[in-house]
């Protein structure tokens, strides 16, 4: 038995392991909670001898650097603490080129790794540092978030914004591990946690009805912070392990897993990514909703699926319309023109993620943009 499954043994702790099959490049998402105290000896078994260069915004710095260092600490590993202001606007080349040099300024070597210890935006950013640094480093996720638990931490997407548009500018760069501390989720604000719900969400809705199913009935149980909330993260996290799997470098499947971000990323973009207006996760979850209401103008649904996903994103307290962004809302003609600058753009062709129904999401090619814009006139008027 290695120290480390003897140490979770002792403390009695109930945890899943989440395996994200790459070949060479396969690694564990633990999940589960108190991880952050045993996480040296997990960083320890999986890159013996590593120094590290741990990375986290203020905000978690403060709430969880010094328990984590302290892990770090025990497990016999060196580390030199880096932050970084918290908010989206950190995903940006300004701080991307003062991480490198900080790295790079703390002498590790490329045997060495760089963990993120925050949410998507810590996460993104470091994964792309780390990409990039002596042209590849180790990486280790270690998410605060909801939202970096169940998407942004898994899959090895990285990376920073553009005046372009949001993630336009990063690598594919796999963790060597991601360790996702259930308990660290209730030191979020509820907002910050609804945000992260919307990602969880999607996966019962872009592919699995019956997890939907048990959002619908088990949701409070999942905010409260027990066994199901534990469950809802595994099981969103074997959904993206399963699809990242089988597509790797989105030339495919994977492209599933941006239901709602089309129309999520361009709200982003339009409120300048100024997260008082707009987290990420509401981004998403209006999204969704638009993604489903555009579906259901196609003809693919009905209106009783429409209404049901906006009743349960609604009753968790999500934002499902453009209406409830603060402020002003610029005209549709940007709104297309930050469309067409999506990633999943080919030869100018516009591609959506639609649905047949709850867990039927399908990739959609070569969308007319004048149905496009017909549609967004009229939610942005409504």
């Amino acid at each position: 038995m290695s120290d480390t499954v003897m140490a979770r043994a002792l403390l009695g702790r109930d945890e899943q392991t989440v395996r994200v099959d790459l070949g060479a490049r396969s690694y564990d998402i633990r999940i589960g909670r108190g991880l952050l105290e045993t996480a040296g000896a997990e960083i320890a078994a999986v890159l013996p001898g590593a120094r590290l260069a741990v990375i986290a915004d203020e905000t978690v710095a403060g709430l969880h650097l010094d328990a984590f260092a302290e892990s770090l600490k025990a497990a016999g590993l060196d580390h030199t603490a880096i932050t970084v202001p918290a908010g989206e606007s950190t995903k940006c080349f300004s701080q991307f080129e003062r991480l490198c040099d900080e790295v790079l300024a703390a002498r590790l070597e490329r045997g060495d790794a760089i963990v993120a210890l925050g949410g998507g935006v810590v996460g993104d950013l470091t994964g792309f540092v780390a990409s990039a640094v002596r042209r590849g480093m180790a990486f280790i996720q270690v998410p605060t978030t909801l939202l970096a638990q169940v998407d942004s931490s898994v899959g090895g997407k990285t990376g920073i914004n553009s005046r372009h548009g949001k993630n336009l500018i990063g690598a594919f760069h796999q963790p060597a591990l991601v360790l996702a501390d259930t308990a660290v989720l209730d030191t979020l604000p509820v907002r910050d946690f609804r945000a992260g719900y919307a990602e969880v969400a999607k996966y019962g809705l872009l592919g699995d009805a019956d997890f939907f199913t048990w959002l619908e009935d088990n949701w409070q149980a999942v905010f409260a912070g027990g066994s199901e909330r534990d469950e809802a993260v595994a099981r969103s996290c074997r959904a993206k392990a399963e699809v990242v799997a089988a597509d790797e470098l989105e030339s495919g499947r994977r492209a599933l897993l941006n239901l709602g971000h089309t129309f999520g990323h361009a709200l982003e973009s339009a409120v300048s990514y100024e997260t008082e207006r707009l987290v990420h996760g509401e981004g998403v979850s209006i999204g969704m909703m638009l993604a489903h209401e555009f579906s259901e103008r196609l003809g693919l649904i009905g209106a009783e699926t429409v209404a049901r996903v906006h009743r349960h994103l609604s009753e968790v307290g999500l934002p499902v319309t453009v209406q409830e962004i603060p402020g002003q809302l610029p005209q549709v003609e940007t709104f297309m023109d930050i469309i067409a600058q999506d990633k999943k753009v080919s030869r100018g062709a516009l591609t959506f993620i639609l649905t047949r129904g709850i867990g039927e999401a399908f990739v959609e090619k070569g969308v007319d943009p004048a149905v496009v814009s017909d549609f967004l006139k009229e939610k942005l008027k409504a």
